[in-house]
């Protein structure tokens, strides 16, 4: 399969050249720092016009979510963020994990699939209200943390526990 991440050093107002069969998902802009004078004389720093941009490629016609991705209700109050999905014996999605509140008072809630109404890159709007979401109960949802190895190296992985 062809990469999904790329990385492109553009100039200042420049974007990635478009490909007829990828859209362009979530993008990082890393600017890098002016000064005016170096510190080794008085000679200024060449100011240099990129930026380094790594975007995702998502295929026509489809989206991109991440954890992080914002959640809306009907009534175009932010909730709060994706956290994770469930998933059925199928693979198939049935909830939306929404991640509410801050740091001492986070809490996560399961949001049925079918109350999900929008779906775009990096954003998900509910067809239920604010008041409609905060009245749903809390539902804690439990991880497995699996562990993967492959040519001597590991890594942990998060991953939502199925839902039958």
């Amino acid at each position: 399969m062809p990469p999904v991440e790329e990385f492109a050093y553009l100039r200042v107002g420049e974007f990635p050249l478009q490909d007829p069969d990828w859209d362009l998902g979530i993008e990082r802009v890393l600017a890098h720092p002016y000064y005016e004078h170096s510190d080794f004389g008085e000679n200024p720093l060449d100011f240099d016009p990129h930026v380094a941009i790594t975007y995702d490629r998502v295929p026509k016609g489809e989206v991109e979510i991440r954890r992080a991705s914002k959640v809306f209700s009907a009534d175009d109050h932010r909730l709060g963020h994706v956290d994770g999905f469930l998933v059925d014996l199928g693979h198939r999605i049935t909830h939306v994990v929404l991640e509410r509140g801050h740091l001492f008072g986070r809490r996560e809630v399961t949001i049925p699939i079918g109350a999900v109404a929008h779906v775009a890159t990096d954003s998900v709007t509910l067809k239920l209200t604010k008041d409609e979401v905060a009245s749903l109960p809390d539902v804690p949802v439990h991880r497995w943390v699996g562990r993967l190895t492959r040519s001597g190296a590991s890594a942990h992985t998060e991953r939502p526990l199925p839902v039958a």
